[in-house]
C-alpha cells in the first residue's frame, strides 16, 4: 500500500493530505457543534419532551406523566411526615 502511494508522486500525496485535512476539519466542526451548550440544552429538552409527549402522534404519554406526578406527590408527603415527626 505504501508503495502505491509513493508511486503517486508529490501531487497525489498533496491531494491526499488536503482531503484528509478537509475530513478532519469537518469532524472538528461537527464536534464543536455537538458540544456547544445551546445544542446540548436543545437536545436534552427534546428528550424530556419526548418522555412526556409522543413525538409521532403529539399525544401526551399519560403513564409517564402519572409516574412523575406520583413521585412528586410522594416526595412532598415524605417531607411533610418527616417535618411532622421532628416537631
Amino acid at each position: 500500500m505504501a508503495k502505491g502511494k509513493a508511486e503517486q508522486g508529490p501531487s497525489g500525496l498533496e491531494r491526499e493530505i488536503e482531503e484528509t485535512r478537509e475530513r478532519l476539519a469537518g469532524t472538528i466542526d461537527e464536534l464543536l457543534y455537538r458540544s456547544h451548550p445551546r445544542t446540548i440544552v436543545s437536545r436534552e429538552v427534546s428528550q424530556v419532551k419526548a418522555f412526556f409527549v409522543d413525538p409521532v402522534t403529539g399525544e401526551p404519554r399519560t403513564e409517564n406523566v402519572l409516574k412523575v406526578a406520583a413521585g412528586v406527590v410522594g416526595t412532598i408527603v415524605v417531607f411533610a411526615l418527616i417535618r411532622r415527626v421532628t416537631r
